[in-house]
């Protein structure tokens, strides 16, 4: 896992060819083993982003009910409607950071049989999809902190 300050969550990720398609489940493989351990340790982690393990490739992988790869996702139909929200991030597991987000969007992707999908996010999931991909453009909810008042140690 990079943590902050690593030179690596800082850059934009390459989007993922077709002939990479095998080194998917790879990746997708070390990012569960990942996101469980941090689950263990820091009882958080509903998503992490391949950046966040030195991949710098466009994979988000979520696990909430189920597991669900997007192999180069984005984002489209960004509501108007913002909240905020004390954000969390496995790359600094003990920081909360308060940010403003889109209450919608719409997430294009491919699926791990290269099937263009598309979904509709509303609330939490839009959020954590949001902090997702901004990860493969090398943004940190550190950098969309709303003021300098808006981080607290859990």
């Amino acid at each position: 896992m990079l943590l902050l300050g690593d030179a690596r969550l800082y850059e934009t990720c390459a989007p993922i060819t077709q002939a990479e398609l095998p080194l998917v489940a790879v990746w997708t493989q070390d990012l569960h083993e990942v996101m469980e351990a941090i689950r263990a340790q820091y009882h958080f982690g509903r998503a992490i982003a391949a950046p966040q393990l030195g991949i710098m490739k466009r994979l988000v992988y979520m696990n909430i009910d189920k597991p669900i790869v997007f192999i180069n996702p984005v984002l489209t139909d960004l509501s108007s409607e913002m909240f905020e929200i004390w954000d969390d991030c496995m790359s600094f597991p003990n920081l909360l950071v308060k940010v403003k987000r889109h209450k919608s969007l719409t997430i294009n992707y491919l699926d791990e049989n290269w099937q263009p999908q598309s979904w509709h996010m509303t609330d939490d999931l839009a959020e954590l999809l949001q902090h997702e991909c901004d990860h493969l453009d090398g943004i940190l909810c550190t950098m969309r902190a709303i003021d300098n008042q808006s981080f607290r140690w859990k």
